[in-house]
């Protein structure tokens, strides 16, 4: 039966990739599927993209992977973390980038989408408007989903890992973050995301003989430090507290 691996949110994290990928092989996954957000963050872009190409995963997009390649002029000047990206990365991640398709069916059961289905800065599991996260009604998830009936939808943008059963049958998997545990955002609104532990997070799904899945969420210890000491040489302190707390500041 196909087991898959789903994971999402990896920000360059290529330490909490390489442990992920190796505790998913180590049970026996046959596929590979990354819902993007993949590229951008201060710890080593170009090492992840490297090691992708020879996981042969299957890749949707991000808002951030949109983020790299759609910057302008004036955004790279005020961002150095951007610098430090696009400098580390060269063309030809950028080109790679710009060919991901935005989500994917990716067989007759599973749907995979970044944010939805129609925006990738939407959370699709959670209302933010508080400041922290709210699990949305049932009712407001569905009419997000405008129509999707795949069985499983898996998703990620928020970096929290949550299984959600809709009144429609359908179950709402997202696998949390490989590399980057918690994060505040100023879009929508102020908010804070936060797992509360250091390790990677990822997703087995696995077909059984009946037609059902087995969903299984694993936390993977990995190197932290070698990602915070990279996160801290291009001064994103910030970043070193999510890293290594898996909390806000």
């Amino acid at each position: 039966m196909e087991k898959f691996a789903i994971l999402s949110d990896i920000h360059s994290n290529v330490y909490a990739l390489e442990a992920v990928v190796e505790h998913a092989k180590s049970n026996g996954v046959t596929a590979f599927v990354n819902l993007g957000d993949i590229l951008y963050g201060p710890i080593a872009p170009r090492q992840t993209y490297d090691y992708l190409q020879s996981l042969n995963a299957i890749t949707i997009s991000g808002n951030q992977d949109r983020q790299i390649y759609e910057a302008t002029k004036a955004e790279i000047e005020s961002n150095p973390t951007m610098q430090f990206i696009l400098s580390d990365l060269g063309p030809q991640p950028l080109d790679w980038m710009r060919q991901l398709p935005f989500d994917l069916q990716i067989n007759e059961d599973i749907y995979a989408c970044h944010g939805t289905p129609n925006d990738d800065l939407v959370y699709l599991l959670e209302n933010i408007n508080t400041g922290s996260p709210v699990v949305r009604a049932d009712s407001e998830i569905i009419e997000l989903l405008n129509g999707v009936s795949s069985p499983i939808v898996v998703c990620g943008h928020t970096h929290t890992a949550r299984c959600v059963e809709l009144t429609t049958g359908q179950i709402v998997i997202n696998p949390g973050s490989v590399g980057l545990q918690a994060y505040t955002d100023d879009e929508p609104n102020v908010h804070s995301m936060q797992s509360y532990s250091s390790a990677a997070s990822y997703v087995i799904l696995q077909g059984k003989p009946d037609g059902k899945w087995d969903i299984v969420f694993h936390k993977v210890m990995y190197d932290v430090e070698s990602a915070a000491r990279a996160a801290k040489k291009q001064e994103r302190y910030d970043w070193v507290h999510f890293l290594t707390t898996g909390r806000c500041l």
